[in-house]
């Protein structure tokens, strides 16, 4: 057994802690309203992780990542509920949303990638903007502001999902694990290897032979693909897919999460991917409450969220710009002018 164990790397050892930590978590804790939190904080991290790959390997700023969130949910909500009479199965549509999102994102990205900058910043914004829009412009297919409910229910041979809230935990966990290892080779491959040079100096790297917009393209597509999953894992808990859940707040919080946590470094961004969903679903509500409690003053926090995200990007940017957990690699770009400069 100290044979076996020795033989592990330490990285994939603390990997298999986690999950076995995860996956025997809501067996410990019995609290049914905790365990919805940590499911809706997984589909973030599931989106966290996807956006990292545009922004954390590729450097490219992505201000509406929501829209492939929105694309990757109202699919399974048009494919998979009584609206249209289609009923494709939940586990195809996992899959087939992600394609779905993928696809989108080689739309948004073949006309726009030559642009730079805040350039690029603004059209995914536009874009980011325009997406919830129509699906609430479309109410004869989207069931506009209403949206889309009573969507077909997660069946494992033979066992519904039903409401209970503990399988719907389980799929979230196996579809992060499966995004991570994903994420881990794509870092590692060839193409996160042009990803990380196109951040860098994308001039450099086009000179080396590396042809910057299909890479590029390539970086749009499957952090998009990730959204697809979590698109449908989330709108099938909820039952529900409306256009108030994807709106610029949902970018931002993600955005957030990756610059908290640390851009480009796995760890980090599902670290700041838990921190900012617990601010959001745990402690602004119960900080409102304590306020009450103490003060008799009604103060609804949850409200000042754009607030509390644009104080967490300008404080951690300010002093401690590599994030929580940074990799090493971007540890050592911003402080290498800092290190010159000690005597």
């Amino acid at each position: 057994m100290r044979k076996l164990a020795r033989g592990v790397p330490p990285k994939l050892a603390r990997g298999l802690l986690f999950i076995a930590l995860a996956a025997i978590l809501p067996l410990v804790v019995h609290d049914g309203g905790f365990v919805n939190f940590l499911t809706d904080a997984g589909a973030y991290v599931l989106l966290a992780l996807g956006l990292n790959i545009v922004v954390g390997f590729a450097g490219l700023l992505d201000l509406g990542y929501a829209a492939f969130f929105a694309i990757g949910s109202y699919a399974y909500a048009m494919l998979a509920s009584p609206q249209f009479g289609i009923h494709i199965p939940f586990w195809i549509m996992l899959f087939l949303a992600s394609g779905i999102a993928a696809l989108f994102g080689i739309l948004l990205g073949a006309p726009t990638l030559r642009l730079r900058g805040d350039y690029l910043a603004i059209v995914t914004l536009g874009f980011g903007e325009i997406v919830p829009q129509t699906f609430l412009n479309l109410p004869q297919w989207t069931g506009g502001p209403n949206g889309l409910g009573n969507l077909d229910q997660p069946v494992f041979f033979g066992y519904r999902f039903g409401f209970n809230i503990l399988p719907y935990y389980y799929v979230m966990l196996v579809l992060i694990v499966l995004a991570v290892v994903v994420a881990q080779n794509l870092r590692d491959s060839r193409l996160g290897r042009a990803w990380i040079a196109i951040r860098e100096d994308e001039l450099a790297a086009k000179h080396v032979g590396i042809n910057t917009t299909t890479t590029k393209l390539a970086a749009f597509a499957l952090g998009a693909s990730f959204s697809g999953l979590a698109g449908v894992a989330y709108g099938a808990k909820l039952q529900l897919v409306s256009p108030d859940q994807f709106q610029f707040s949902v970018s931002v919080a993600i955005l957030s999460m990756l610059v908290l946590g640390g851009m480009g470094n796995i760890t980090g961004v599902i670290l700041g991917s838990i921190l900012i969903s617990s601010l959001d679903r745990l402690i602004l509500p119960q900080a409102s409450n304590l306020i009450f409690a103490l003060a008799h003053v009604r103060v609804d926090l949850s409200n000042s969220r754009f607030l509390i995200y644009g104080a967490i990007l300008v404080l951690t940017m300010l002093l401690r710009p590599e994030g929580l957990l940074p990799n090493r690699r971007r540890r050592a770009e911003l402080h290498a002018g800092t290190a010159e400069a000690m005597p």
